[in-house]
């Protein structure tokens, strides 16, 4: 009890000495906290020395270059507006690299909530640290970014390394993976195998660590088995490779993801896992006190498919060293000697944006996930669905915005890298383009056109006109593929671009994919079956490679590289983004390969597709190649035009102009044919009744159906087959009626049939079935029109159905003829029974003319004869 109080006694006077020493502070001696790292590589850790001073000691300080206006900071908060009202903490300037530096930070007036490297010009927060100024060292701040460990040791050239904090009373270790690598790629780090001769890969124990295509960071335990990418086991056989432990019988992932980022071009991975995970078969049990082998290694990686649902770590294809190697740790021992701040080769790495004349770039807003200048608003402005991308344009091509972002959000293109100056806070920011009037919602997008000229700068920035911060960097250049090529259109789901340029006899294309990819390919085709591939990827030697390819079948074994000639070819990579170009012939000059029906006829619609994938190997195609994300469905581009239009399903309304047409066309109008052929035997007219009304309805439906047609068209195009054709048999319908009211009158009894009667029998029945078999010919090329313009699944079967339909048809006329010829024969001449037997025609009824009632009177007793001398006939 005496010693309790004897402590609590001391604790007491140090903290009355430091506060006596230092009124402007409530910490006590032993306070200590890590910065959280948002730019420029920032790390260290600030306490307070135990000497009574008025100072913030810095320790293990790691900075990249930042601006000359940047400096140490005090604020109330982490917000833009806390840190705006800030006040600068320290003269220091930080336009220096900083490597594993000392600083002491005096300071006379009491300590701010929060101290924070920043940047007052261009509003940005370095990183920053809270300060419990309430007298206890829980101020309720968020959590820190642990990027702090107690040792560190680089791996391959300064661009990789290993960072560890060993608890032993836990039996546990923390590791941070740190290496200045794309974010395509993977870092790899394990244990060997105690029990090798030397250390090795195989049978070694390694966590694979990366960013998956969201950018969301993992930590996966795996187990080498060969030298090779992961095999799954079938029929029997073992799972072999690199391969992850869940994969394994009894296998599991031993490691737990504690945190991740990539900033500044830097990926850096942080997980813990038990020294001794009791899975003896898959894990190597890790020694605290002894020095042990363990190995590392840096490479592509493969995210998952249809096939694999696990990332696959591709082989190094480096020297050792450099992409891979071995070592010998013990973790008790404190090493730390890295010596400064990663520094990649690329620091802009977010997503980026490549504008291009003709395609809009559809800006909106959405909550801030990875916004790459920190301190932002809750909403920040996303250019074709990524957040704040680092937007590329051209000089002297027009960049063309389609403003959907919300009627708060005004676009404006700024020299000012803040933005948000509706208050003319900045008085000399220059405005290129854009303002108060540049905004809108989807209904009612706006549309804003810039054009960057020669007196643009290289640098300036899209932001929003009435909140600070929400946009990012545009960098301008000269020239590039926009120059290049005379036209451009963004494919489907806005992933790839496509260029080309026509020529006499040849046409140039180039493709770009918008995301980070190992390959990119274009196919020509309504998908993956039966299309002709264009494939474009860097190797491991660097070099870029286009190669061709004929796609008949869903597996590797259905690739089938091709030999098509290609001329002006070029590939590169940047930042993971692939771009390929190259010419060929509109029509190969070659017969007898199936590449030699590779036409491409500017005046018809080219249908294309794409797909993108971890990498290919271009000579034996396997599993590999497969592709991780495609287009969803193919887009019809318009060489001549210049444009494109997705693939459409079936309008409803030309779905119903196909039906009223098989009505008229299949039912009602060859119907009202064989009424008047067959139905002669009825009693009195209703023969005539039957064919009258059958064909007037026919043609009412008919020209309904076209009046659909034209109207969901918007207009009336006789181009296509089909139309061609339904032109022909509108004409000829619309005859008939012109034809029936100048029917000369059908001859008395006894009477010769005049010359006219005949002419106009024979032209009636001539046009008529002319009619009928031009418009079955235009139902067929409609149903090929339909295949050919949406593609319809079912297509081939309702050809089938219609083909089965008339021929139903046929048979059914056919057997009514037998049947009418049977009854009649040798009562009726040839001609009688080719023209429809008009010498039996009742004309007592004409539905063509308002007054047939008198027309029937006038006749009655001619109709009446007919009836007693029919039984006399028989």
């Amino acid at each position: 009890m005496a010693t309790a109080a004897l402590r609590l006694a001391v604790i007491v006077a140090v903290v009355w000495s430091s506060s006596a020493a230092c009124p402007h502070t409530n910490l006590t001696a032993g306070f200590a906290a890590d910065f959280t790292m948002l730019q420029h590589q920032l790390r260290g850790r600030v306490s307070l020395p135990d000497d009574g001073s008025c100072a913030l000691r810095l320790t293990r300080f790691d900075l990249l270059a930042a601006s000359s206006s940047a400096r140490f900071w005090a604020a109330e908060g982490a917000s833009l507006a806390d840190l705006a009202a800030g006040r600068p903490f320290s003269p220091h300037a930080l336009n220096a690299t900083f490597r594993n530096a000392t600083l002491l930070l005096p300071f006379s007036s009491p300590l701010p909530p929060l101290l924070a490297l920043y940047d007052p010009d261009t509003s940005s927060d370095l990183g920053h640290v809270f300060l419990p100024v309430s007298g206890s060292n829980d101020s309720g701040a968020p959590a820190t970014v642990p990027t702090m460990f107690d040792n560190c040791l680089p791996l391959a050239d300064n661009k990789y390394r290993l960072r560890w904090t060993l608890n032993a009373s836990a039996a546990t270790v923390e590791i941070g993976l740190e290496a200045a690598v794309g974010s395509e790629y993977y870092m790899a780090f394990g244990w060997a195998d105690p029990k090798a001769n030397s250390p090795a890969m195989i049978h070694s124990d390694v966590v694979v660590a990366g960013f998956t295509e969201e950018g969301m960071p993992f930590a996966e335990d795996y187990y080498i088995t060969d030298y090779s990418e992961c095999t799954l086991g079938t029929d029997g056989s073992p799972v072999s490779g690199v391969c992850p432990d869940n994969v394994y019988d009894e296998g599991k992932n031993d490691s737990r993801l504690v945190y991740g980022h990539r900033r500044d071009g830097v990926s850096f991975v942080r997980y813990q896992r038990k020294l001794d995970t009791e899975d003896a078969k898959y894990d190597v049990p890790v020694s605290a006190t002894e020095e042990m082998a363990v190995v590392w290694a840096t490479g592509k990686l493969r995210p998952p498919d249809s096939l694999r649902a696990h990332y696959l770590p591709q082989n190094h294809g480096g020297p050792r060293d450099s992409t891979y190697g071995f070592a010998r740790v013990n973790l008790s021992e404190t090493v730390d000697s890295c010596n400064g701040p990663l520094d990649a080769d690329n620091k802009e790495d977010q997503e980026r944006i490549i504008a291009d004349a003709k395609t809009p770039l559809v800006v909106t807003s959405a909550p801030a996930v990875r916004y790459p200048n920190p301190p932002n608003p809750d909403k920040v402005i996303y250019i074709n669905k990524k957040e704040a991308p680092l937007l590329k344009v051209e000089r002297g091509v027009p960049v063309k915005f389609s403003v959907q972002a919300g009627h708060d959000v005004a676009l404006y293109i700024t020299s000012d890298p803040i933005g948000g100056n509706a208050t003319l806070r900045n008085k000399t920011e220059v405005i290129y383009a854009g303002g108060r009037d540049s905004h809108g919602v989807p209904a009612t997008p706006t549309e804003l056109l810039w054009l960057p000229d020669r007196n643009t700068p290289d640098l300036v920035y899209y932001q929003s006109l009435y909140e600070p911060k929400m946009g990012w960097k545009v960098q301008v250049v000269d020239g590039g593929l926009s120059d290049m090529y005379n036209s451009s259109v963004l494919l489907d789901d806005q992933q790839v671009t496509l260029f080309w340029t026509l020529s006499h006899d040849s046409i140039s294309i180039a493709a770009r994919g918008e995301k980070k990819s190992g390959y990119l390919a274009i196919g020509f085709g309504t998908g993956m079956l039966n299309s002709y591939a264009y494939v474009g990827w860097v190797g491991n030697d660097g070099v870029g490679r286009v190669n061709t390819y004929w796609i008949d079948g869903k597996s590797a074994t259905g690739i089938h590289p091709t030999s098509e000639n290609l001329t002006y070819v070029r590939c590169k990579s940047e930042n993971g983004i692939i771009t390929f170009e190259f010419t060929r012939p509109l029509k190969p000059p070659c017969s007898g390969r199936v590449e030699c029906k590779n036409i491409i006829d500017p005046t018809t619609p080219l249908k294309v597709i794409w797909a993108m994938g971890a990498s290919w190997s271009g000579n034996s195609l396997t599993g590999n190649n497969m592709h991780s994300v495609t287009s969803s469905r193919p887009i019809r581009v318009l060489l001549l035009r210049g444009s494109a239009e997705a693939e459409q399903d079936l309008r409803p309304v030309l779905a119903v102009h196909g039906f009223m047409m098989f009505v008229a066309w299949g039912i009602l109008l060859p119907g009202g044919i064989l009424a008047a052929r067959y139905l002669k035997s009825l009693k009195g007219d209703g023969w005539y009744q039957i064919h009258v009304y059958l064909q007037y309805s026919g043609i009412a439906i008919m020209f309904l159906g076209v009046l659909f047609a034209a109207a969901e068209l918007r207009g009336f195009y006789v181009s296509s087959v089909h139309v061609k054709f339904g032109v022909a048999a509108l004409l000829l319908a619309g005859l008939q009626p012109l034809n029936a009211y100048f029917r000369p009158k059908r001859p008395a009894n006894g009477e010769v049939s005049s010359r006219n009667r005949v002419l106009w029998e024979y032209l009636h029945v001539i046009t008529g079935r002319s009619a009928i078999i031009v418009g079955i010919v235009a139902l067929f090329t409609g149903m090929k029109h339909l295949g050919h313009r949406y593609d319809s699944e079912n297509v081939e079967e309702l050809t089938w159905a219609l083909m089965l339909w008339v021929l139903s048809a046929i048979v059914v006329a056919l057997y009514l003829e037998y049947k009418e010829v049977k009854r009649g024969s040798g009562d009726r001449s040839f001609r009688g029974h080719w023209v429809l037997g008009n010498t039996e025609e009742d004309d007592s009824v004409d539905l063509l003319h308002p007054d047939s009632t008198n027309r029937n009177s006038e006749s009655s007793t001619s109709g009446l004869m007919e009836v007693q001398l029919e039984p006399l006939a028989r």
